[in-house]
Order: structure tokens, then sequence, then C-alpha cells
């Protein structure tokens, strides 16, 4: 058994796609049309035949509320594996991403969190050697 796919709830799956294409560097892998919404899924260019993150329309209404909680709490619900959070911060900073927590170092990993731009927040985390 293996990890296929998973899901971030967006406010608006074009914005979605920009951000994480654009701006994080995730690839487009599949674009569905399922009625006014998308099966809309982006690889890593790393792994383009690994796991696929489904960028999930967040109209249900539990969503909502659940994912204004977490952001209010400063609780990221999905996280991405990074070599270098040093970099990759300061990367996607000067692209003007939003940080809500800078580099950390958490012990055995270091960690920064963003606003992804449709309600989420990202942790990005780096395992040290």
């Amino acid at each position: 058994m293996r990890i296929n796919l998973a899901s971030v709830l967006v406010d608006d799956q074009e914005k979605a796609l920009r951000f994480y294409t654009d701006v994080l560097g995730f690839v487009k892998k599949h674009d569905i049309p399922m009625g006014a919404d998308r099966w809309l899924t982006v690889v890593s260019p790393e792994d383009p035949e690994g796991t696929e993150l489904l960028l999930e329309p967040s109209g249900h209404p539990a969503a909502k509320p659940f994912k204004d909680a977490l952001v209010a709490d400063g609780i990221p619900w999905t996280m991405f594996a990074v070599s270098d959070v040093q970099a990759e911060y300061e990367r996607m900073r000067d692209l003007g991403v939003r940080f809500t927590q800078e580099p950390t170092d958490m012990g055995t990993v270091i960690t920064a969190v963003f606003d992804d731009t449709c309600g989420n927040l990202i942790q990005i985390g780096q395992m040290k050697s």
C-alpha cells in the first residue's frame, strides 16, 4: 500500500493552480472538468509519477469553518518536504509569499509556515542531518 493522492481544500481552483505551479513549482498533472469544478492535481517535478496533490474545491459547508479554525490557531494542515528551508523561505518571500512562521529549528527538523493564498497554512520542513 502507498499514498497515491492527498488533498488541500482551496477557495479558488484557478488561483490555487497558479500559486502551486508558478510559486511553489509543482507541475499540473490532471485537469478534468467535473461540473462546476475540476479534478485538478499537481505533482512534484522531482517525482512526476509520485503522489498527486488534489486542489480540491472547498465548497462543502464544513470546509470554511474547518479551514478558518486552523488558520486562526496557526495550524498548517499540509506539509511539504524541502532540502533547504532557509533557501525556500527566501525564494518564496522574494516572490511575495506571506509567512506566518519564519524558518525555525525544531530539534530534528527545520520548519516554516506560509499562507497559500487559498485559505490554508502550509508548512515546509527539512530533516536535519
